[in-house]
């Protein structure tokens, strides 16, 4: 009788503990995951691990989505758009998603009102390269190269209003320098642009990073609060005497008016997928910081970012129609 109870308790227990995609019914199908990049760089390569490591916890396949271009804002064009909001829709959200309706006359989506915020994951090493065989031999060289020949410094970004160009143009503010502007889809045709001439320098996240090891690239500065583990020989800006720190953090959200416990759902299998050694191992390999925030801290943080990317933007004056 005491046995009978003893495994009457374990299965209470374990009734109890049993995930809550089991108790909700979610999710039934497969979820979709839009990566407003083109595949190949540094958010893909993150993201595609977080799905792989998500499918098992979620207990249904993370499907990648990729949406290149509009400076990355795909994702949230599409999630703006999206009625239904049952969470089978998902999308990376970069900072460029909450600037451009602060740059726009007519914008398409708000950022506070459209999305339903799961859970914020991580933000970028970013950096300025040019090739090897390009006569800057440090930042400080390209940049008095940049201020003594006013727009002949092309440098190639992923968009307009990204964290990238708009770093880049804050930099020029600062130190009276007139460059060239040139935005890509995606660090392949950048990175690309700049191997073939038609470009001076490329910044963007570490999609230069196989080309630097390889000796093709040289890595002028990095654009965190301390060097990289894996670039220690590059400066970073406040060393430079620039005080900027650009990392661009981001996470994932879904259309607006999702269920609270569809939001549970979705956060817990990502919690646990942000974690899993398939994902870290990736963010090693893009040296990527693991920065985890729960869907309501992750929400608080986007409206900092609103009123700080808002005073930035009207400082420089930047406008996209």
């Amino acid at each position: 009788m005491k046995l009978t109870r003893r495994i009457a308790l374990t299965a209470a227990a374990g009734l109890l503990a049993t995930p809550a995609i089991a108790q909700s019914g979610f999710p039934n199908r497969p979820i979709r995951l839009i990566v407003p990049w083109p595949p190949g760089g540094s958010t893909d390569g993150q993201l595609r691990a977080l799905a792989e490591a998500g499918s098992r916890y979620l207990g249904q396949q993370v499907i990648i989505d990729n949406r290149g271009g509009a400076s990355g804002t795909l994702a949230a064009a599409a999630m703006a758009q999206e009625q239904r909001g049952d969470g089978y829709m998902v999308g990376q959200l970069p900072i460029t998603v909450f600037r451009f309706p602060m740059m726009s006359s007519r914008p398409t989506w708000d950022p506070m009102k459209d999305f339903t915020y799961i859970i914020h994951l991580t933000g970028y090493l970013f950096g300025v390269v040019v090739k090897a065989d390009s006569p800057w031999k440090n930042w400080e060289e390209f940049l008095a190269y940049a201020k003594a020949n006013p727009g002949k410094v092309a440098y190639g970004s992923p968009g307009v209003g990204t964290t990238l160009h708009i770093t880049m143009e804050r930099i020029a503010l600062e130190r009276g320098i007139e460059f060239l502007h040139v935005p890509f889809r995606g660090g392949a045709d950048n990175a690309q642009s700049l191997l073939s001439g038609q470009t001076q320098a490329m910044v963007d996240s570490t999609s230069w990073a196989p080309l630097v090891d390889g000796g093709q690239f040289r890595l002028l500065c990095t654009w965190g609060e301390q060097r990289a583990k894996r670039y220690p020989d590059a400066p970073t800006l406040v060393e430079s005497g620039i005080n900027i720190v650009s990392t661009s953090p981001y996470g994932i959200a879904a259309p607006k008016g999702v269920d609270p416990g569809i939001v549970k759902v979705l956060h817990d299998g990502f919690k646990q997928a942000l974690y899993d050694p398939v994902h870290t191992t990736a963010l090693e390999r893009f040296d990527m910081p693991l920065i985890y925030k729960n869907s309501e801290d992750y929400r608080a943080s986007v409206e900092k970012i609103i009123e700080e990317e808002g005073a930035v933007i009207r400082r420089l004056n930047l406008r996209i129609n």
